[in-house]
C-alpha cells in the first residue's frame, strides 16, 4: 500500500481562515496541501515535516501543529491503494512567503468553500470541513 503524509495549513488573515493548496506540476495537475510519500524508516510525522519544507519552504517553527487533529484518507492511485495522513497546522506568520518546489506550479490561499471547489474530492472536502471546525476555534 502506498503511504503519504502532510499538513493542511491554514492562516488567519483579515479575520478570514485561508487554506494553502499547491498545484502539482505532473499528472492531472491536481491541487493538494503539501504532502508526500513516507521514506523507508521515516515516521509519518517526520515525513509531513520534510515534505512541507521541500514543497512549501516551511519549517516546523513556522507552524503551530495540532497533532490531535488528524485524519487518514484512503483512495486509489493507478489501481493501487493509498493512505494519506493529514494533520492540521496554522501558519504562525500569515505573511510568511511560500517557496514552491519544482513539484508544483502555483499556490493559492483559499477560504473553505473555494479550497473545496478547487480540490474537488469528496473525502478531502469532508476532511476540510472537520479541520475547519478546529481552525475556527483558533480565531477566538
Amino acid at each position: 500500500m502506498l503511504r503519504a503524509t502532510g499538513f493542511v495549513i491554514f492562516r488567519v488573515l483579515d479575520e478570514n481562515i485561508q487554506y494553502l493548496l499547491l498545484r502539482a506540476s505532473y499528472g492531472d495537475r491536481h491541487w493538494t496541501p503539501p504532502k508526500g510519500h513516507v521514506d523507508p524508516g521515516e515516521s509519518d510525522f517526520i515525513t509531513a515535516l520534510r515534505e512541507t519544507k521541500e514543497e512549501a519552504g516551511l519549517d516546523e517553527s513556522d507552524l503551530e501543529i495540532f497533532e490531535n487533529v488528524t485524519k487518514t484518507l484512503e483512495y486509489k492511485v493507478k489501481n493501487k491503494n493509498k493512505n494519506t495522513i493529514y494533520w492540521l497546522a496554522k501558519l504562525r506568520d500569515p505573511q510568511k512567503p511560500i517557496i514552491l518546489s519544482e513539484e508544483h506550479t502555483e499556490l493559492r490561499w483559499l477560504k473553505l468553500t473555494e479550497a473545496q471547489e478547487l480540490a474537488g474530492h469528496k473525502d478531502f472536502n469532508e476532511l476540510l470541513n472537520e479541520f475547519h471546525t478546529h481552525a475556527t476555534k483558533c480565531m477566538k
